[in-house]
Formats: C-alpha cells, structure tokens, sequence
C-alpha cells in the first residue's frame, strides 16, 4: 500500500507495531555494519568498482541477517542496577531486590541452613539447571535448582573437600577423605579412582573429557572419564595446593601456590608451561574470565590482581583479600571472605574494576565457595552453616543456544547432545596456550626443482668464472700456450663435473621410475581378468 506524495514519488505505509519492528531491525543493523561505506563514484577503473560494489553489498546482507538474528532468536537483554543521582549500586541490599523482581526470580533467593555438616561446596552444570552441594562432613546432594526439587541425597560418612559434574547432571565426582569417588543421578558409586590419592580439588574439562585432580602431595592427575585411562600424572615441585581452575577458554589448568607462584599445565607436558610470581605470599585464590585472557589472583599480602593473559602483564591491583573468586558470564568477578561477599564490575567497558554489590551473609556464617550459576542472575554461596542463592542484576548471560546448553532439555536432547560431546571430544594434545594456533603451522614447503634454463644459466656462469682465471707464470718449459690451454680446459672441466653427476643422477632416477612402472604387478586370480592386456605387437 502506497500514498502518492506531491513530489510524485510513493511512500509505503505500515502498521505502526511494523514501523516499530522496522526501526528497531535499522538501529541494530547500523550497529552491524563496517563504518561508511566506500565512495565509489570517484573510481576510474571499472573492474575495481565493480568489484568493491559486490563486497559492499554483502556487508550490507550479513549486518541485516545479523541483525535479524539478534533481533529474533536473542530477544531477552541483559541489564545491571543503575543508581539514581548520588546513590550507589553496592548499597542496594537483597531485600530491596526482591521487592522489585518477578515471583520466579524470587524464588532464586533463598537460605539452606545445615549447621552439623557444613561448610559446604557447590557446583553447577553447565546449563544451570542442576546444582551439587556437598558438606565436609560427608552430606552429598543433587538439587534441580530450577524448582528447588531434591533429586538424591546421602551420606558417604567421611569428609568431602569437592564436588564437581562431569560432562551432565547423571554423573559427579566427589573428592573424599582417601580417594575421590564417582556417583551417578541416583547416589549409586561407579568408580573408586584411587591412583589419584587423597585429592584438594577437581575440575573437568568438559571439551576433553578429563577429570583433573590435585592431591595433598602436590601431584597433578589426569584421568579420561570415557575410557578410564590416567592420560598423565605429573608431580608440580611446588608443594601441596589447594586453589586449582580451568581456563575455560583454552583448557589449561592453573594450580596457585603457597610460594606466591601459579603454575599452568597441560597434560602433554610434564613441566609447566607458565609460572608466574603473582603475590609475595600464599594464593588465597584464583579465577578465569569466560574469554580466557583475563584473570583475578588473590593473595595473602591483601591484594587482588587482574591480569592479561595475552601479555602476562597486571591490569589493575584492588586491595582486599579473598578466600573465594569467581567469574561470571557477563564479567562480573564475585570474591568472598569471612562473612562478607563483594562483586566487582567492568561497567565501563574499560577494563577497569570497581565495586558493584556487596552482601553481609548472616549471623557471620564464613564463606566457603562462591560460584555464579549459568544464564540467571544467581550466586550461589556455599558457606560453613549450609548454602545460600542471591541475586546480582547483569551476572548471566540472558540467551541460552539450545545447541551449546539447553535448560529445558529433555531426555531424548541430553543423550543426543552426549553422543555429539563424544564425537566431538578433543584429544589432550589439542591443549596449549594459544588454541587458535591449531591448524595455522605452514608445512615445510619441498625444495623447488629448478628450470632447465636456469641449470644452463648456472652452469654457463660457473664456466665463465673458471675460465677467468689467470695463470701464474711458471718456470721455462712448463709456460707454453699449449699447455696454458690444457689447463684451462681442466678448471672448466671440473666446473662442469657437478651438473654432470646432477643430471646422471636425475636419469638414473627417472629410468629405475619408468623400470618399476612399466613391471606388472602380480594381481590375485579373481582380479586378473580386470587387468589391462598388452596389445601384442
């Protein structure tokens, strides 16, 4: 439908819910789209104007598909607690929060108070949908977080220092008093891993399917999940540690030591990759940004340190000290000690950190684990009287892709997903600092023969340079012009002798290929009749 204006030129007219749509899709495209577009008229070549207009005109198609995409299959924004005025975002309590939210968000906060079994660690999957707590004195559980229902729980009788889940919710690994166990969905044990001894911590790569451990001893355990092998057992040199985490970005796991030390590995390699003085005393703990080129140390000299992992430079040093770090989807770092949790945001984009929220756990219960749940707004406190959940505006990631981590899978979806992860699980070499390196080594390149004419060239100019040569006078008798001659005909010989042999050798090569081409390979009976017959001459 069109208006036919006064300067004879038609105008569509849209729904004003379209028109909306519309404007919303350009906004976003402008954002999409590579600066000004090139001045084309000022071209004289026309292929080159051609060419540049085509290009040009796919800029424009991938910013509208981008756009289009954003606008349709990420619909939900994400946002942060903005103050009014001379208020400040870290003095909004929790209460505050739930008085503004929706029922379901409000539902996340809440207190779990188990005072004879704690203190308490927790892990979550990777899509945020299941929840593993266990207390040091020996109470394991498995919780769907999104409606707070008990799955499993039970008593394993002697202390748990960590849980973590392996690849899904149907598999856990417990870190025991002697050995670290694995329990499936409904409580059962699978595995006692007992080369891995008396283990401080786990993490699982979930790209490779290993489970790493840290002992008491200071040995670092690698252990595949799906076959069961120890893919490599390495002793670190540096003393028992108890802070341990997994670049999420490349696989490299950091080990923070009591020297004020931390150590990346891999498991190819039995000397650490980097070690890196951090503090001048113990790390307290450690922290990945989701990129993997940023991260937080804390220490015992009281200071927090962000650091670049492209340079290995420090970014920015805040005072403080933290028990417990964590990053979460959208950047923002949560550290934790005593009863007290603080979260500090990159708000302006700068790379530069500042207090964000804070929150006073109560009846000064100590904080033992600080982990952000997956795509919600959620901070899960493990803490020495039980757990907690509150909620921190702008800490997940509000669009979830179905493919990557699906809250709302199904079973059918979980075991297809599982035989994908396992297709596609990445071998123990594939780790390194720099991942994208893989595939980007140029092969040695084969020595290229050179041309016929330049052979000649060379041989024609080494000639040339023997014979140019000047003779010494010799004594009477030895100086005639014959013999002067013969001479020369040696030194030009003998610059020749060279290519010769070169060019024999190439003959002789070639005659042996054709000799072994031309011999007929002895087929089996049932393939001979395929053979191809020799025309008799």
């Amino acid at each position: 439908m069109g208006v036919k204006q006064g300067d004879d030129s038609l105008t569509t007219i849209m729904p004003p819910k379209e028109q909306g749509i519309s404007d919303d899709i350009d906004v976003k495209i402008k954002k999409y789209l590579r600066g000004e577009a090139a001045n084309l008229e000022v071209l004289k070549d026309k292929k080159l104007k051609g060419q540049l207009a085509v290009r040009e005109d796919l800029y424009g198609k991938s910013a509208s598909a981008a756009a289009k995409a954003e606008k349709w299959l990420m619909p939900s924004e994400g946002g942060y607690l903005e103050a009014e005025g001379i208020e400040k975002t870290w003095r909004i309590k929790q209460e505050a929060i739930a008085c503004e939210v929706d029922i379901l968000s409000s539902k996340n906060q809440y207190d779990i108070v188990l005072p004879e079994l704690g203190p308490y660690t927790l892990n979550f999957t990777s899509s945020g949908r299941y929840m593993a707590v266990a207390g040091r004195k020996g109470h394991l559980a498995i919780i769907d977080a999104k409606n707070m229902g008990l799955i499993k729980e039970f008593q394993v009788r002697e202390t748990v220092r960590d849980v973590v889940f392996l690849h899904n919710e149907l598999f856990f690994a417990a870190a025991q008093k002697k050995y670290p166990y694995i329990y499936n969905r409904d409580g059962t044990e699978l595995h006692c891993m007992k080369e891995h001894g008396a283990v401080l911590k786990l993490q699982f790569l979930k790209n490779h399917f290993l489970l790493a451990s840290t002992n008491k001893f200071g040995q670092l355990h690698y252990q595949d999940v799906t076959t069961g092998v120890m893919v490599a057992n390495y002793r670190t040199g540096l003393g028992r540690s108890d802070v341990m985490q997994v670049n999420p970005f490349n696989g490299v796991v950091a080990l923070g030591h009591s020297s004020g030390t931390i150590s990346m590995w891999k498991p190819t390699s039995a000397a650490p990759l980097v070690k890196m003085l951090c503090h001048h005393g113990p790390v307290s703990a450690l922290a990945f940004h989701s990129n993997g080129q940023l991260m937080a140390t804390a220490g015992r000299d009281k200071k927090i340190k962000l650091w670049d992992l492209r340079k290995f430079e420090v970014l920015q040093t805040l005072p403080g000290h933290a028990k417990t770090m964590d990053f979460s989807q959208k950047g923002l770092l949560a550290t934790g000690t005593g009863s007290f949790v603080q979260i500090l945001g990159d708000l302006s984009g700068s790379q530069s950190y500042s207090r964000y929220m804070t929150h006073s756990m109560a009846k000064g219960y100590q904080v033992h684990k600080l982990l952000f749940r997956p795509y919600e707004d959620v901070l899960g406190i493990g803490h020495s009287m039980g757990w907690s959940s509150i909620l921190i505006p702008g800490s997940g990631e509000p669009n979830f892709d179905s493919w990557v981590a699906n809250p709302f899978e199904t079973s059918k979806q979980r075991r297809e997903k599982e035989v994908r992860s396992l297709l596609d699980k990445l071998p123990p070499e594939t780790i390194m600092l720099d991942p994208s390196s893989i595939g980007t080594v140029r092969p040695t390149r084969k020595k290229e023969k050179p041309s016929k004419q330049e052979i000649e060239a060379e041989k024609e100019a080494a000639i040339a340079s023997a014979k140019s040569i000047t003779l010494k006078n010799k004594t009477k008798g030895r100086n005639k012009p014959s013999e002067r001659a013969r001479k020369k005909k040696e030194i030009a010989k003998r610059a020749k002798r060279p290519f010769l042999e070169q060019q024999m050798e190439e003959e002789e090569s070639s005659r042996k290929k054709r000799q072994k081409m031309g011999q007929q390979t002895e087929l089996p009976k049932s393939l001979q009749r395929f053979a191809r017959k020799k025309t008799e001459e």
